[in-house]
């Protein structure tokens, strides 16, 4: 099963069983791919409004906003992704289980 990068009315997960091929999965990846378009746009403009002095409370509090609902979509694309990898490489560790190098430590 799929995780779609959409919900229904009520807000309720979906999903699509199939080989991947398909119609719903072809639209999925399409809506997906400008989901991710859509947040590398927001996080540029992100960038430009944080470095302007002159922004406004309501202006920051929009962009908070559509910030939010940006990364819910791009957490449920890593989520259906994710879940697909584990379908198809089972013996994948757990994401931060890895050990880790003494280099990789962070400050």
């Amino acid at each position: 099963m799929r995780l779609l990068p959409w919900t229904d009315v009520g807000g309720k997960p979906c999903y699509v069983v199939g080989d991947g091929a398909g119609y719903v999965s072809r639209k999925a990846d399409e809506v997906e791919s400008i989901q991710l378009d859509m947040a590398d746009e927001l996080l540029s403009h992100a960038d430009d409004l944080l470095a302007d002095d002159k922004a406004t409370g309501p202006q920051i509090r929009f962009l908070a906003g559509r910030l939010t609902e940006s990364l819910r979509q791009v957490v449920r694309v890593a989520d259906s992704r994710g879940s697909r990898l584990d379908a198809i490489l089972p013996d994948r560790p757990e994401p931060g289980t890895e050990e880790r190098k003494p280099d990789e430590d962070l400050p």
